[in-house]
């Protein structure tokens, strides 16, 4: 039987990221209730109705989630995320094994994000070893406890608090101690802790797995409820379709939902593409807003999220003053 040669991970070798020029530090991260000049959305009129949906779903104690890409944790919006959850606006946070990664560094190192371009000329590219070998330590363990991802890394952070000296704009620590589930969803090779040495793919694939199961659970609660995808180019497209359809098959109602993506990507006349324009199959338009609410409506949000979420936060939080 053929039997394919494999390249032995565990000879990578790693080094400190104490010393690593970071691009985002925590002076980087953006404080809710600074003055933004944003009136380009709060004049949007799918935006206003996107508040108004998200408002009401929080009246009538409907589901939101909010699925992000790893950009909104760079863009220093962590505060913004942990804000939204403490009041009440968000009630499911999810994102890629990225997100997990920026989060985890920024609580731990104070900062994340190196220069890529020049990392993986020399291989050093994701080879730290603080990174990738206490995030696997932290999989490894809560994998065998039977936990989710998002659960393990809150319980290795709430293990090992001294280690950990930003934890306060630590998402995923937040929302644990808030009883809020963020799931991390992963794609295997994608991140740069499936580099290190110490990587288990089996402990990796069943902590995410969990995550998964977690997320389907949110998903058939949605309807009359909130989804909004946050940058998520592809995982959080793909994650919610399949969640949406198991949820169907299983026999939720989840047809009437609110659904947003918000990208920097710029559609124009989004809400009349056909197939027959390439942009039809980019899979966030798609996935989030074209397909998943036939009794429900999607909305395209055009803008970099530096701008977007403090003007979504800003505008749901002074319609409930």
């Amino acid at each position: 039987m053929f039997s394919p040669e494999q390249l032995d991970l565990t000879r990578t070798t790693t080094c400190s990221a104490q010393s690593r020029r970071n691009l985002v530090t925590i002076d980087s991260i953006l404080e809710p209730g600074q003055s933004y000049d944003l009136q380009e959305f709060y004049s949007n009129p799918d935006f206003k109705l996107l508040v108004d949906a998200i408002i009401q779903a929080k009246a009538d104690s409907r589901t939101v989630i909010a699925f992000y890409g790893a950009h909104a944790i760079k863009r220093g919006l962590s505060r913004y995320l942990i804000k939204l959850m403490e009041l009440g606006f968000i009630s499911h946070l999810a994102s890629n094994g990225a997100g997990s990664i920026h989060d985890f560094e920024l609580a731990l190192l104070g900062g994340t994000s190196e220069h890529v371009p020049t990392a993986i000329q020399d291989g050093s590219f994701g080879m730290w070893e603080e990174t990738g070998g206490l995030m696997n330590e932290a999989i490894n363990f809560g994998a065998k406890k039977g936990w989710g991802y998002g659960e393990s890394l809150a319980n290795f952070v709430e293990s090992n608090q001294s280690l950990f000296k930003h934890k306060d704009i630590c998402v995923f620590y937040q929302a644990y101690k808030m009883g809020m589930p963020l799931t991390y969803h992963v794609t295997i090779g994608t991140d740069i802790i499936h580099q290190h040495p110490a990587a288990d793919f089996g402990a990796i694939g069943a902590a995410s797995g969990v995550d998964f199961k977690v997320f389907c659970k949110s998903v058939s609660k949605l309807d009359q409820g909130v989804f909004l995808n946050f940058g998520s180019a592809v995982t959080g497209p793909e994650v919610f379709l399949k969640a949406i359809s198991i949820s169907r098959n299983q026999g939720y109602p989840t047809t009437n939902i609110t659904t947003a993506n918000f990208d920097l990507l710029q559609i124009s006349d989004w809400d009349k593409i056909t197939d027959k324009s390439p942009a039809y199959y980019y899979r966030p338009l798609k996935n989030v807003v074209l397909r998943p609410a036939p009794k429900g409506k999607g909305y395209f949000i055009n803008g970099d999220h530096a701008d977007t979420i403090p003007a979504l936060y800003n505008m749901l939080v002074q319609r409930e003053l």
